[in-house]
C-alpha cells in the first residue's frame, strides 16, 4: 500500500518529532511516499533544491500515486489543507490527526467535513491506534472517485 502522509513544513515544524514517529508506524501498513516530513533536518524553509514548482509537481505526483492519506493537522498549513482537499477530490480516503490543546480549535473546514475522518489524540500511541483502525476500515482497493476515475477506464 502507498501512503501519502502531510505535516506542516512552512507552516511551522513544531509537529516534526510527532510526525517522525507516525510515519514509522505507517510503514507498518506500506510505503509512505512522503517520509522526508518528519525529517528532523528538514526545516521550515523546506527542501533544498528543488523549485516551488518542481515541490508542487512532485508532490501532486506522490498523492495520485497514494492509495490514502494520514495528515497531522495541529499546526496549520495551507500546503496541508490543499493536500487534504486534493485527497478528497481523488476520491481518497483521509485521516486528519489532531493532538488536543487548550485554546486552540481545529479548522472547521477540516472538522466539519463529513468526507474526512478526524481524530483527536493525546499521545503517539493513541494516534497510531486511530491509524490502525482507519486503514482496517478504508480498504485502499476501493475504487476511487473524483478527477482520476475517468482517466483510469479509459
Amino acid at each position: 500500500m502507498k501512503i501519502y502522509f502531510a505535516g506542516s513544513i512552512r507552516g511551522g515544524r513544531d509537529g516534526q518529532r510527532i510526525y517522525y514517529q507516525l510515519i514509522r508506524g505507517l510503514q507498518d501498513y506500506g510505503q509512505v511516499l512522503t517520509e522526508h516530513v518528519g525529517d528532523p533536518d528538514l526545516t521550515q524553509w523546506g527542501d533544498d533544491g528543488p523549485t516551488d514548482q518542481g515541490i508542487y509537481e512532485r508532490d501532486m505526483s506522490w498523492l495520485a500515486e497514494a492509495e490514502l492519506m494520514v495528515a497531522e493537522v495541529t499546526v496549520p498549513s495551507l500546503g496541508v489543507g490543499y493536500e487534504i482537499g486534493r485527497a478528497e477530490s481523488l476520491g481518497m480516503s483521509v485521516l486528519c490527526l489532531y493532538l488536543e490543546q487548550d485554546g486552540r480549535r481545529l479548522s472547521a473546514m477540516i472538522s466539519g467535513n463529513p468526507r474526512v475522518t478526524v481524530k483527536q489524540y493525546a499521545t503517539v500511541p493513541e494516534a497510531l491506534v486511530h491509524i490502525q483502525r482507519f486503514i482496517a476500515d478504508n480498504s485502499p482497493s476501493r475504487p476511487r472517485q473524483g478527477l482520476d476515475q475517468a482517466a483510469e477506464r479509459s
